[in-house]
């Protein structure tokens, strides 16, 4: 059986302040009128069930969850004790969807993106399935890379697969590079952006986390043996104080020998800074900006207006947001080290109430 497992933990910080503690990005409604969540599941409704749709999060946003998501049964939501990365949380949901399942296939799907091409963005996930299926191989979905962003993961696509026209074996993954780096990506013609989206058998990548998380693969596999058991939730609560959290690719992805790739025709957005999502501004010259907001002799801004007039006047290379309560002024430059200065102002109480 296929299931869809939605990565709904995450606290979006570089959209701070527009994302909070109590409302991260996941759960904002800034493009559509619908949430990045409820836009996350209804895209993949056509391709998998609701009832074989999954979530996996913290504590503190079940209740959220339950509200966004009123049709999905709250068996459903898988809770994690601790945010440790996402190796920890696909183990887990892993070993709860193998234990349901022998044969259960999962489509890893991040919460917070924007996908347009619905149909594309169907056809490339049942070509990805196949693949993890007969090949039993892990399968990333690339994009297309349209600029030389800074901002993702690129990967590069090896030998392409006989039977398919945009599945690659993966040669190799680069992190966030610099801005020449990514240029030079986007000439070559060979690299895709990562995605952050998965696709495997359950069973397969829990052997991959075997193999190269072992520490991890033995607390996922006492957390398996306690399934539905008296003390299941103590059990997960004691083995996620033994794991060393880390990322599925630095983890998994970027070691193990059944990587593979498929070339996403789509159109897609991370919308992890306010650089991506000032593209959905309206235009006036060199600037974007949102409602109540009025710019003169200005260059290259993003202005996120609310309910208060913004007025950019003579000033370039500025990101403004009216969150409210908080009102941000940030360099361009800065756009990617705004987590940073949240951290700081998480050391401060006399902000609490702002982040």
């Amino acid at each position: 059986m296929i299931y869809a497992l939605v990565l709904a933990g995450g606290k979006g910080t570089r959209l701070y302040p527009l994302s909070r503690t109590n409302q991260p990005k996941q759960f904002l409604k800034l493009i559509n009128g619908k949430s990045f969540l409820v836009n996350t599941v209804d895209r993949i409704t056509p391709l998998i069930n609701k009832e074989n749709i999954y979530v996996v999060t913290n504590q503190d946003y079940v209740d959220k969850i339950k509200e966004e998501l009123s049709d999905i049964n709250p068996d459903n939501i898988f809770t994690e004790p601790q945010n440790k990365e996402t190796a920890t949380c696909i183990g887990l949901s892993a070993v709860k969807l193998l234990k349901k399942d022998k044969d259960a296939i999962m489509v890893v799907l991040p919460s917070d993106h924007h996908v347009e091409g619905k149909k594309e963005y169907l056809d490339v996930l049942s070509e990805a399935i196949d693949i993890a299926n007969k090949r039993r191989g892990i399968v990333t979905v690339g994009i297309n890379p349209t600029r030389p962003e800074t901002g993702y993961g690129y990967i590069e696509m090896g030998e392409r697969i006989v039977s398919s026209e945009a599945a690659y074996k993966i040669a190799r993954f680069t992190e966030k590079p610099n801005i020449e780096v990514a240029k030079d990506f986007l000439l070559k013609g060979t690299y895709l952006w990562n995605s952050g989206m998965f696709i495997f058998r359950a069973d397969v990548i829990l052997r991959e986390i075997e193999k190269y998380l072992p520490k991890m693969y033995k607390s996922l596999m006492e957390i398996y043996q306690n399934i539905g058991e008296e003390f299941e939730e103590q059990v997960v609560r004691e083995q996620y104080n033994l794991i060393d959290g880390i990322s599925i690719d630095f983890g998994v992805m970027q070691r193990t020998r059944k990587a593979y790739v498929i070339k996403g025709n789509f159109a897609w957005d991370d919308i992890g800074s306010f650089t991506a999502l000032s593209r959905f501004l309206s235009q006036s010259s060199s600037n974007n900006i949102s409602k109540n907001v009025y710019v003169q002799d200005c260059e290259n801004c993003s202005i996120f207006g609310d309910k208060n007039l913004i007025i950019g006047f003579g000033v370039k290379d500025l990101v403004v947001v009216d969150a409210g309560d908080v009102i941000l002024v940030m360099d361009k430059n800065k756009d990617q080290e705004i987590k940073h200065l949240l951290n700081d102002l998480n050391t401060s109480e006399q902000f609490d109430d702002f982040v």
